[in-house]
């Protein structure tokens, strides 16, 4: 039985990222080497922040859950873009696409979140370290990853149920390689202005708070920092960088995405790729490669349990 009554559209079509089948060829390699990237790279960084007791901290509590996210995060999108470049029929089930959407904004929501969180971890850490054990307790740390992932499902819950009123009698091609608010409802057969606008309103409360929690939080990090230039501070700065940059890869590409009008435009695709796949491989790469003591605990990860010592 079909999800919602009275579509005509039991299934979309993707365009994919190109027709051109020397291209397919290469994002495919191309692909395919990313999402293994995120794959070993997300789940070495889990592994070593639970088996590594030195890392048990607020900070690196948020990194494996971050961590967990951009596993499924990218994996909403990832295998099935994988399977359509070997593929000649690019489709989707109607209900295969709203589930798509709903857990691409689910697991979305929740990183934006988290990483709100993990900015406020660095204010209190950097702002007030006489009382970071106290406001960072191991219960506050749990209600707040927890707050996050509801967070994330009563985003993407709004999201869905706004779109999913809307009937679709055709056309069914998404110039896209996967299913996203946008591009459905550039194909619904009504007006969409209001839902439109209301979608927009939900994706730009949560995106522009949690923005505005980062830069508050930095801001008065880098107050606290000035003219305090210490081994310790040099540290402190060197990991609010690798957060940065974190933060500027995910947000941009979503700012750009879902803070504007819904219509389609050459770049969308490019940007996509970018928030899907990109960001959650960079992730890890950049928290590891910038900050020593995960890269120490790897290491002796790999001494003790990939590699030890012959007797």
């Amino acid at each position: 039985m079909e999800m919602f009554q009275g579509n005509n559209v039991t299934e979309f079509v993707f365009l994919g990222l190109s027709q051109i089948s020397e291209l397919q060829t290469f994002f495919l390699l191309l692909f395919s080497g990313m999402y293994a990237v995120i794959l070993v790279g997300n789940i070495l960084t889990i592994i070593t922040v639970n088996v590594d007791n030195r890392l048990d901290t607020p900070m690196y509590f948020f990194l494996s859950h971050l961590s967990f996210i951009d596993l499924c995060y990218s994996s909403v999108t990832a295998p099935k873009m994988l399977a359509d470049l070997v593929t000649e029929t690019k489709t989707i089930s109607f209900n295969a696409c709203i589930m798509q959407k709903f857990f691409l904004h689910f697991i979305g929501g929740t990183e934006m979140l988290l990483l709100t969180v993990m900015a406020f971890d660095r204010y209190v850490a950097i702002c007030k370290p006489l009382h970071y054990m106290t406001i960072m307790s191991h219960r506050t740390c749990g209600l707040l990853v927890a707050a996050s992932w509801v967070g994330g499902s009563i985003h993407s819950l709004v999201q869905t149920l706004l779109l999913v009123r809307l009937p679709f009698c055709g056309p069914n091609v998404i110039d896209s390689f996967f299913c996203d608010g946008p591009q459905l409802l550039n194909l619904a057969c009504a007006d969409t202005t209001l839902t439109g606008f209301l979608i927009l309103s939900n994706g730009g409360l949560i995106a522009v708070c949690s923005f505005s929690v980062l830069v508050t939080s930095y801001v008065l990090i880098i107050q606290t920092l000035r003219n305090q230039l210490t081994e310790g501070k040099r540290r402190a700065l060197s990991t609010c960088g690798s957060h940065c940059i974190v933060v500027t890869f995910f947000f941009g590409p979503c700012i750009y995405i879902y803070l504007r009008p819904s219509t389609s435009l050459p770049m969308d695709k490019v940007v996509s790729v970018f928030y899907t796949l990109i960001t959650p491989m960079l992730n890890p790469i950049v928290y590891t490669l910038r900050n020593g003591e995960m890269k120490r605990a790897m290491i002796k990860l790999g001494t003790r349990y990939i590699f030890p010592a012959r007797k």
